[in-house]
């Protein structure tokens, strides 16, 4: 299981920080929005917090603290990883751990984490995301899903 953890979080990981360096570095510069559909954005966005900006505040050990609380989770999701015997929760894991050492690499880098996806309705913006945080959402969302739904162990058949 661990094997499949592990490839899922690198190849998410590395999709992450790619699309981050592609916006930064070739598509905002100079930095402007562009307008991709009526109800999608790209944007340049930076999150000193977690989601939707909780927590960011400009004190200089935020990011330390908010990559240390991203660790302590990627090691308890790891842990309890071992317990598991389903495919699901293996690539759910996967998920969670790329995307957020994606995110702990951007805080541990520059401080902030770099969003850059943009939707919106009727001039309302969802708080802009990023790769990373697309993955993380999946992941917990197969978690959520095989917890309130079940799914077949391999070893209980």
């Amino acid at each position: 299981m661990y094997k499949l953890t592990a490839i899922l979080a690198v190849v998410v990981c590395a999709l992450d920080q790619f699309t981050k360096w592609l916006i930064l570095e070739v598509v905002m510069q100079p930095v402007q929005t562009f307008e991709i559909t009526g109800f999608f954005n790209i944007v340049l966005a930076f999150n000193r917090g977690v989601s939707f900006g909780l927590f960011g505040n400009d004190a200089a050990i935020m990011p330390y603290i908010l990559s240390a609380v991203a660790a302590v989770i990627v090691v308890a999701l790891l842990v309890w990883l071992r317990e598991q015997d389903q495919k699901a929760n293996a690539l759910a894991v996967g998920l969670v751990v790329g995307g957020a050492i994606g995110n702990v690499i951007d805080r541990l880098r520059i401080g902030m984490v770099v969003d850059f996806l943009d939707f919106h309705l009727a001039g309302w913006h969802w708080p802009a995301f990023n790769v990373a945080d697309t993955a993380i959402f999946l992941g917990v969302a197969v978690l959520m899903f095989a917890s309130l739904f079940g799914g077949v162990s391999e070893g209980k058949r």
